[in-house]
Protein backbone atom coordinates (compact mmCIF):
# COMPACT_ATOMS: atom_id res chain seq x y z
CA UNK A 1 0.00 0.00 0.00
CA UNK A 2 2.84 2.44 0.72
CA UNK A 3 4.09 2.06 -2.96
CA UNK A 4 0.73 2.75 -3.80
CA UNK A 5 0.46 6.27 -2.00
CA UNK A 6 4.09 6.99 -3.11
CA UNK A 7 2.74 7.07 -6.96
CA UNK A 8 -0.34 8.81 -5.95
CA UNK A 9 1.62 11.03 -4.27
CA UNK A 10 3.75 11.56 -7.99
CA UNK A 11 0.61 11.58 -9.80
CA UNK A 12 -1.16 14.33 -7.61
CA UNK A 13 2.93 16.54 -7.77
CA UNK A 14 2.88 16.00 -11.81
CA UNK A 15 -0.40 16.78 -12.72
CA UNK A 16 -0.07 20.04 -10.38
CA UNK A 17 3.06 20.79 -12.50
CA UNK A 18 1.41 20.37 -15.62
CA UNK A 19 -1.38 22.47 -14.63
CA UNK A 20 0.85 25.06 -13.44
CA UNK A 21 2.55 24.59 -16.46
CA UNK A 22 -0.75 25.21 -18.39
CA UNK A 23 -2.23 28.39 -16.63
CA UNK A 24 1.02 30.49 -17.43
CA UNK A 25 0.67 29.31 -20.76
CA UNK A 26 -2.51 30.63 -21.47
CA UNK A 27 -1.71 33.36 -19.84
CA UNK A 28 1.40 34.09 -21.86
CA UNK A 29 -0.14 33.37 -24.85
CA UNK A 30 -3.58 35.08 -24.39
CA UNK A 31 -1.39 38.35 -23.08
CA UNK A 32 0.45 37.99 -26.12
CA UNK A 33 -2.47 37.27 -29.12
CA UNK A 34 -4.27 40.11 -27.20
CA UNK A 35 -1.57 42.84 -27.36
CA UNK A 36 1.46 42.66 -28.90
CA UNK A 37 0.74 39.73 -31.23
CA UNK A 38 -2.21 41.80 -32.83
CA UNK A 39 1.08 44.31 -34.02
CA UNK A 40 3.46 41.88 -35.08
CA UNK A 41 0.53 40.21 -37.00
CA UNK A 42 -0.27 43.59 -38.86
CA UNK A 43 3.68 42.99 -39.81
CA UNK A 44 2.92 40.00 -41.94
CA UNK A 45 1.53 38.92 -45.57
CA UNK A 46 -2.00 38.58 -46.03
CA UNK A 47 -1.69 34.28 -46.02
CA UNK A 48 0.53 34.30 -42.69
CA UNK A 49 -1.63 36.57 -40.76
CA UNK A 50 -4.86 34.28 -41.19
CA UNK A 51 -2.15 31.48 -40.48
CA UNK A 52 -1.01 34.16 -37.27
CA UNK A 53 -5.38 33.99 -36.21
CA UNK A 54 -5.74 30.34 -36.68
CA UNK A 55 -2.94 29.17 -34.86
CA UNK A 56 -3.95 31.53 -31.80
CA UNK A 57 -7.15 29.88 -32.11
CA UNK A 58 -5.23 26.49 -31.90
CA UNK A 59 -3.52 27.27 -29.58
CA UNK A 60 -6.23 28.37 -27.07
CA UNK A 61 -7.56 25.09 -28.23
CA UNK A 62 -4.51 22.86 -27.35
CA UNK A 63 -4.35 24.25 -23.93
CA UNK A 64 -8.21 24.41 -23.18
CA UNK A 65 -7.99 20.53 -23.81
CA UNK A 66 -5.06 20.27 -21.90
CA UNK A 67 -6.80 22.48 -19.04
CA UNK A 68 -9.93 20.18 -18.85
CA UNK A 69 -7.98 16.96 -18.30
CA UNK A 70 -5.56 17.94 -16.13
CA UNK A 71 -9.07 19.32 -13.97
CA UNK A 72 -10.39 15.92 -14.47
CA UNK A 73 -6.90 14.31 -13.20
CA UNK A 74 -7.32 16.86 -10.22
CA UNK A 75 -10.50 15.71 -9.50
CA UNK A 76 -9.89 12.43 -9.10
CA UNK A 77 -6.62 12.92 -7.14
CA UNK A 78 -9.31 14.67 -4.60
CA UNK A 79 -11.43 12.00 -4.30
CA UNK A 80 -14.50 14.00 -6.03
CA UNK A 81 -14.74 12.17 -9.18
CA UNK A 82 -13.64 7.72 -9.27
CA UNK A 83 -10.71 6.92 -11.12
CA UNK A 84 -12.46 4.78 -13.85
CA UNK A 85 -14.44 8.38 -14.73
CA UNK A 86 -11.12 9.36 -16.44
CA UNK A 87 -11.58 6.66 -19.20
CA UNK A 88 -14.92 8.11 -20.40
CA UNK A 89 -14.26 9.40 -23.87
CA UNK A 90 -16.01 12.74 -22.85
CA UNK A 91 -13.29 12.91 -19.90
CA UNK A 92 -10.38 11.62 -22.32
CA UNK A 93 -7.68 14.42 -23.72
CA UNK A 94 -9.11 16.17 -26.83
CA UNK A 95 -7.21 16.14 -29.86
CA UNK A 96 -5.14 18.49 -30.64
CA UNK A 97 -5.31 20.74 -33.85
CA UNK A 98 -2.73 19.90 -36.40
CA UNK A 99 -0.03 23.41 -36.87
CA UNK A 100 1.77 23.70 -40.37
CA UNK A 101 5.60 24.07 -39.60
CA UNK A 102 6.32 25.37 -42.52
CA UNK A 103 3.37 28.27 -42.16
CA UNK A 104 4.37 28.67 -38.23
CA UNK A 105 8.35 29.25 -39.33
CA UNK A 106 7.61 32.13 -40.84
CA UNK A 107 5.27 34.11 -37.67
CA UNK A 108 7.11 36.00 -34.89
CA UNK A 109 9.40 34.25 -33.06
CA UNK A 110 7.38 34.73 -29.62
CA UNK A 111 4.45 33.07 -31.52
CA UNK A 112 6.08 30.32 -32.38
CA UNK A 113 8.19 29.73 -29.21
CA UNK A 114 3.68 29.67 -27.89
CA UNK A 115 2.57 27.59 -30.37
CA UNK A 116 5.60 25.34 -30.37
CA UNK A 117 5.18 25.11 -25.75
CA UNK A 118 1.18 24.73 -26.44
CA UNK A 119 1.95 21.12 -28.79
CA UNK A 120 4.41 20.10 -26.53
CA UNK A 121 2.43 20.45 -23.34
CA UNK A 122 -0.38 18.64 -25.26
CA UNK A 123 2.02 16.05 -26.37
CA UNK A 124 3.01 15.41 -22.86
CA UNK A 125 -0.74 15.22 -21.14
CA UNK A 126 -1.72 13.24 -24.15
CA UNK A 127 1.05 10.40 -23.19
CA UNK A 128 -0.32 10.05 -20.13
CA UNK A 129 -4.12 10.43 -20.93
CA UNK A 130 -2.72 7.49 -23.14
CA UNK A 131 -0.57 5.52 -20.55
CA UNK A 132 -3.58 6.18 -18.02
CA UNK A 133 -6.36 4.16 -20.64
CA UNK A 134 -3.56 1.36 -20.89
CA UNK A 135 -2.83 2.63 -24.83
CA UNK A 136 0.55 2.95 -24.20
CA UNK A 137 3.45 0.65 -22.09
CA UNK A 138 4.92 2.60 -19.49
CA UNK A 139 7.76 1.00 -17.40
CA UNK A 140 8.73 2.91 -14.57
CA UNK A 141 13.15 3.62 -14.83
CA UNK A 142 13.17 2.31 -10.53
CA UNK A 143 11.08 -0.98 -11.47
CA UNK A 144 13.26 -1.89 -14.53
CA UNK A 145 16.06 -1.55 -12.36
CA UNK A 146 14.52 -3.76 -9.60
CA UNK A 147 14.10 -6.41 -12.13
CA UNK A 148 17.10 -6.23 -13.90
CA UNK A 149 18.51 -6.73 -9.86
CA UNK A 150 16.20 -9.56 -9.32
CA UNK A 151 17.08 -11.48 -12.80
CA UNK A 152 20.88 -10.58 -11.33
CA UNK A 153 20.56 -12.27 -8.33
Amino acid sequence: MHARDEMNRIHRRLIDTLYTEAMLLADEARGYFDAAGREERSTLDAITRVAFSCESLKVTTRLMHVIAWLLTQRAIDCGELPAREALDPSRRLGEAPESDADLTGRMPAQARSIIDASIDLHRRASHLDRAQAGEVEVESPARAMMARLNRAF
